[in-house]
C-alpha cells in the first residue's frame, strides 16, 4: 500500500508539472508535533521585528537520526513542510551513546550548538558556497566566532539511509543537491531566514 502512495503521489507530480522532492508520508506526527511546537515562537519573532523572511524557515531536528531527513524547509504562510534533507551534527556532538546527543557553543568544541541562526551572507570556503550563520540565542551566540556556516559536503548522501552519516566540524553539513534547492531560496530572500536547530 505505501509503494501504491509513493506511485501516486510521484505521479501526480508528473502529470502537474510540480517538482516533488520528497514523500510528505516520510515525516512521522511526533516530527510534525516537533516542527509546530517551533513554528509558533518563528512567528512571533517575524511578527517583532520585520527584517526576518515571513514566507519561509528552516529547521533541524536533532532527535531524529543524521541517516534521516532532518532538515526541513518549513512554508510559514501554507504551514507545511515543502522540502526536506539529510543533514550532519557536528563530532563533538557524538556521546557514544547511539541516539544520544550533546550540544555546545564552546569554540573548538566541534559541537552542534541548538538554537536559532540568521542565515547571513555567502562566501567561498574550502567546501565551495557557503552561508555564514549568526546565532540569536545564548546557546548558539558564538557561532560566528567558531565559523559555524551551512554548506554542502560530497560525503552527505542525498537519500535517506538505516545508518548514521558523516560528522561535520559543527557545522549544518547537507547534500551538494539538497543545498541547491536551499540556495534558491536563500538568494531570493530580500529578508534574513531562520534557522531554527532543536532537540
Amino acid at each position: 500500500m505505501k509503494t501504491l502512495g509513493l506511485f501516486l503521489f510521484m505521479t501526480v507530480g508528473v502529470f502537474t508539472g510540480s517538482k516533488h522532492y520528497f514523500n510528505k508520508e516520510s515525516i512521522t506526527s511526533v516530527e510534525i508535533e516537533r516542527i509546530n511546537s517551533r513554528i509558533d515562537d518563528i512567528k512571533n519573532m517575524i511578527d517583532t521585528d520585520h527584517k526576518y523572511n515571513t514566507k519561509i524557515a528552516f529547521l533541524v531536528d536533532m532527535r531524529v537520526p543524521s541517516g534521516k531527513n532532518r532538515f526541513f524547509v518549513y512554508d510559514l504562510q501554507k504551514n507545511e513542510v515543502i522540502d526536506q534533507g539529510l543533514v550532519a551534527h557536528g563530532s563533538g556532538s557524538e556521546t557514544g551513546v547511539k541516539g544520544i546527543l550533546k550540544f555546545s557553543n564552546t569554540p573548538n568544541s566541534n559541537c552542534t550548538a541548538l538554537g536559532k541562526y540568521t542565515i547571513e551572507k555567502c562566501y567561498k570556503g574550502i567546501f565551495g558556497k557557503a552561508y555564514k550563520l549568526n546565532g540569536l540565542d545564548e546557546t548558539n551566540n558564538n557561532a560566528l566566532k567558531r565559523a559555524i556556516v551551512l554548506h554542502y559536503y560530497s560525503a552527505v548522501p542525498y537519500g535517506e539511509q538505516d545508518y548514521y552519516i558523516s560528522n561535520s566540524h559543527g557545522c549544518p553539513m547537507v547534500n551538494e543537491q539538497f543545498f541547491k534547492r536551499i540556495e534558491k531560496i536563500i538568494d531570493g530572500s530580500k529578508s534574513k531566514i531562520i534557522l531554527d536547530i532543536y532537540y
